[in-house]
């Protein structure tokens, strides 16, 4: 039975969790928008920013008071209510999934084993689909409240792209479900530890990505369509749209649409890290401080190329056209995901017959 003392101490060390990584996502959203500029610029022979301080560094902050002090414009026959919700309906579900991503091994503290993660759920990956899948109301919201034709498309659009994608995105994970035989994220990662071995060498980690790569392609095509990035980022797009469901919006009600759409990059990005990557595992080596840190420098590394990848198919890639983006999930996707499912079944009732 836990005392009073375990509680406080339990109380207090999900408090400090919360602390760091709302601080650590806070930040790495705002140099996430500056290393876009940065790496976009280059791809394209420009500069970037540089001019707020060395390499603009501070652009972030910078942007980050310009909204702050903006002035904030609504429209006169928008629905009030609904408009004000739509971005904090955006910014709670992108930063609720992060509650139950686990970035490192668990460590132990005054006799107490501390997780490397805010709560273990034991259906963590149901957990992130089913709040990631609250977001598009935002989008629907917002286009609707605004009471303007351009966002009104944009939300329609919007809910259109992520019933379709949202299928395929299941879809993809569900052949690591069926290897690891667990919903929780925790496990999913902990299953990958390890090397294959073929007489007594070590050929290849035990990575999901070797078992799943059609799996994996399918995951990340429909994680990309999910968090409306190009090349489809149809609820946004600026030539005809303007920009989609937030054009009526201002100040730091735009900054938190801004903010959740990279919030729910980085949780695409830890996913597919747990799902198909090893999760935490690479080198670990040296004294326990240095054991508790590698495992979570080597998951932030991983979830850092998943990011630059985001970045540089923007600066590469042209935007589809929606019938394509449709025809893609519905004709390519959702059949490769469903043929990806019924391999493996196939293979694994194969090899436990």
């Amino acid at each position: 039975m836990a005392t009073s003392s375990d509680l406080g101490f339990f109380l207090l060390v999900t408090i400090v969790k919360v602390a760091i990584i709302l601080w650590v996502l806070l930040t790495a959203i705002a140099y996430l928008t500056w290393l876009e500029r940065k790496v976009i610029g280059h791809i394209q022979s420009r500069w970037g920013p540089y001019l707020v301080g060395p390499h603009g560094l501070l652009q972030p902050l910078a942007d980050g008071v310009k909204f702050l002090f903006k002035e904030d414009i609504m429209p006169a026959d928008a629905d009030r209510l609904v408009y004000w919700l739509a971005p904090f309906i955006a910014m709670v579900t992108a930063f609720l999934s992060i509650a139950v991503i686990p970035f490192g091994e668990s460590f132990e503290l005054r006799g107490h084993v501390i997780p490397l993660q805010i709560t273990d759920l034991n259906v963590g990956l149901l957990f992130v689909f089913a709040v990631t899948s609250l977001g598009v109301y935002s989008i629907v919201l917002a286009g609707w409240a605004s009471n303007s034709k351009y966002p009104l498309f944009g939300g329609l659009r919007s809910s259109a792209q992520m019933i379709s994608y949202e299928l395929a995105l299941g879809l993809g994970v569900v052949g690591v479900l069926m290897i690891s035989g667990t919903l929780s994220l925790r496990g999913i990662a902990a299953s990958q530890l390890g090397f294959w071995r073929l007489g007594g060498i070590l050929i290849l980690p035990r990575w999901n990505i070797f078992l799943q790569p059609v799996g994996f392609l399918v995951y990340f095509m429909a994680a990309i369509a999910e968090t409306n990035r190009v090349p489809f980022d149809l609820p946004e797009g600026e030539t005809e749209l303007v920009a989609g469901f937030h054009t009526e919006y201002s100040s730091f009600k735009f900054a938190m649409f801004f903010m959740s759409e990279y919030a729910n990059m980085v949780t695409v990005s830890c996913l597919a890290t747990l799902l198909f990557f090893g999760g935490w595992s690479g080198p670990v080596f040296g004294p326990g401080w240095l054991r508790v840190l590698l495992p979570v420098f080597w998951f932030c590394l991983k979830v850092f190329c998943f990011l630059f990848f985001y970045i540089w198919v923007r600066g590469t890639l042209p935007r589809f056209r929606y019938d394509q983006l449709m025809a893609f999930g519905w004709k390519f996707l959702l059949p490769l995901g469903l043929a990806n499912i019924l391999v493996t079944s196939f293979v694994l009732a194969w090899i436990h017959s």
